[in-house]
C-alpha cells in the first residue's frame, strides 16, 4: 500500500481507443481488458490511473499487478486485498484495477462477491481468452463488459514514434513521400506491440523471439498443460511461413520434420494459438456452409512482427504483410472478413467485408500495381467476384501512387497513406 501511494506513473503515450471511465459501474459489471500480450492493456490501464487521479486521490484507486513476482497469485491474496487498502487509508477504492488476474484461483468469484457486496467499479485483464465474453466463468456472465485490445495502428505508431506525417502532401511532395515510406516500412516489417515501436533497432528481433516463447510457454503449455515443447512451436513456424492452411497439410507437413502427432493434437494446437490471441485464421467467403469448412483457410497473426522473425524465408513478402495488416484492421474495427475463390481457383479476392451475411465490400490488396499484367489480374478477379457476389464496393489497396493507376469502374484504387492514415 505504501509503495502505491507513492508510485510514479510512467509516461503514457496516447491510443485512439481508450478505457471507458464511466457507465458500466452503476451497472455493478466489471470492465474486462482483453488482448494478446504486449499490446499496451497495462500503460492503457495506468492512462485511465492518471485521468481518475485528476479528480480523485490515491485513497479513491488501487492498482495491482499480478506479473509482479513479489504477488502471490493466491485466492488469499485477492480476499486480503480489501481490508489492508482500508487499514491503511481508512476507506475503501472507489476504483479497483486488477491487472493480469486471470492466473489468480477463484478470482472470478472474489470479483463477484465485490460486485454484489460493495460500490467498487473493478477494471481486470488478460492475456488469454479465458477473459473474453465466450470464456469468463459462469458467475462473471451477464456481470461483465468486455473491451479488446489490439497492436498499435499505424497514426498510434507514428505517436509512439514522435513523428507526424501530412498525409496531404504525400502525393505531392516526395520529401513527405520518403518519409512515409520509411517509416511505414518499418511498421511493414516490425508491427505495432508497443515495446517493439519503442525499441532500438538492433533488439526488434529479440524482443519479438522472447515475446514468442513467452506466450507458447506462459500462454499455452501452462494453461493447457502440456509437456512437449517442439511440436507446438514447429506447428506455429509452419503456420508462420504459410499463407493457406489446412489440418491436412499442417499434418503433412509435420510428419514429413519427422514430428509425430496426430490430427486431433494439432486441431488443439490451433485452438490454444487462437486462445492467446496469436493467430487469426480467416475462412473461405461461401453461402454453402460445406465449402466455408473444407476450403482451406488463410492464416494471418495478431502482428506482423512474428512473421518477420519467425519466418523461414529469405526474401521479405511484402504482399503478405500488408495483407495481414489489413485484415488486422478490419479486427480492431470489428469487422467480419473471409477471403474469396472461385472453384477453378483462376479469381481470388483477399477480403470480402461481411454484413448481416452478404457481400459488403471487396478488397484486394495488391503491394506493386504498376504492371499491367497485374492489373489485368487483379482488376478482373474484382469484377467478376463482385458480380458474383452481387456486390459494387470493389477497392484495391497499393503501395504505388494510387491516382496514376486508371482502373475500370466501380473500382477505387487507394493508397497506403489514404488507408492508414
Amino acid at each position: 500500500m505504501a509503495e502505491w501511494e507513492q508510485k510514479t506513473l510512467p509516461e503514457i503515450y496516447p491510443r485512439e481507443e481508450e478505457i471507458s471511465l464511466s457507465g458500466f459501474g452503476q451497472l455493478k459489471k466489471a470492465l474486462v481488458i482483453t488482448g494478446f500480450r504486449r499490446t499496451g492493456k497495462t500503460y492503457l490501464i495506468l492512462s485511465a490511473v492518471s485521468k481518475l487521479l485528476r479528480k480523485y486521490s490515491r485513497k479513491d484507486i488501487f492498482y495491482l499487478n499480478f506479473e509482479d513476482e513479489r504477488i502471490p497469485a493466491a485466492t488469499q491474496t485477492l480476499t486480503e486485498l480489501l481490508p489492508a487498502f482500508q487499514a491503511y487509508f481508512g476507506r475503501k477504492p472507489k476504483f479497483l484495477f486488477l491487472d493480469e488476474v486471470q492466473n489468480v484461483p477463484l478470482w472470478s468469484k472474489y470479483v463477484r462477491r465485490i460486485l454484489d457486496n460493495e460500490n467498487i467499479q473493478i477494471f481486470l485483464t488478460g492475456s488469454s481468452s479465458k477473459m473474453s465474453s465466450f470464456e469468463l466463468p459462469t458467475e462473471l456472465r451477464g456481470r461483465s463488459l468486455e473491451q479488446k485490445i489490439y497492436p498499435l495502428n499505424f497514426r498510434e505508431f507514428l505517436i509512439f514514434k514522435n513523428e507526424t506525417l501530412d498525409k496531404k502532401k504525400i502525393s505531392y511532395y516526395p520529401e513527405e513521400k520518403a518519409r512515409f515510406d520509411f517509416l511505414f516500412n518499418e511498421y511493414l516489417c516490425f508491427g505495432g506491440l508497443p515495446e517493439i515501436v519503442r525499441a532500438r533497432p538492433e533488439d526488434k528481433m529479440n524482443i519479438l523471439h522472447e515475446y514468442f516463447r513467452t506466450v507458447i510457454r506462459r500462454e499455452i503449455m501452462e494453461r493447457f498443460g502440456l509437456r512437449n515443447e517442439e511440436p507446438l512451436k514447429t506447428t506455429a513456424k509452419l503456420l508462420l511461413n504459410s499463407t493457406y492452411f489446412s489440418l491436412s497439410k499442417i499434418y503433412r507437413d509435420l510428419k514429413s520434420q519427422g514430428v509425430k502427432i496426430g490430427k486431433n493434437t494439432i486441431n488443439n494446437y490451433f485452438s490454444y494459438f487462437v486462445s492467446a490471441y496469436l493467430f487469426a485464421p480467416m475462412a473461405h467467403f461461401s453461402f454453402s456452409l460445406r465449402h466455408r469448412l473444407t476450403r482451406p483457410q488463410k492464416a494471418f497473426f495478431i502482428d506482423n512482427g512474428f512473421i518477420t522473425a519467425l519466418s523461414t524465408k529469405f526474401s521479405q513478402n511484402a504482399g503478405r504483410l500488408l495483407e495481414n495488416l489489413v485484415a488486422g484492421h478490419f479486427r480492431a474495427k470489428g469487422r467480419e472478413a473471409c477471403y474469396f475463390q472461385n472453384e477453378r481457383k483462376t479469381d481470388e479476392v483477399d477480403f470480402v467485408v461481411i454484413k448481416k451475411g452478404q457481400a459488403e465490400e471487396l478488397i484486394q490488396v495488391c503491394f506493386d500495381l504498376t504492371d499491367r499484367e497485374t492489373q489485368k489480374r487483379e482488376f478482373g478477379a474484382l469484377l467478376r467476384t463482385g458480380k458474383k457476389l452481387h456486390c459494387g464496393n470493389l477497392k484495391i489497396i497499393t503501395a504505388g501512387q494510387a491516382e496514376k493507376i486508371v482502373s475500370p469502374a466501380p473500382i477505387k484504387v487507394i493508397s497506403l497513406a489514404d488507408f492508414f492514415l
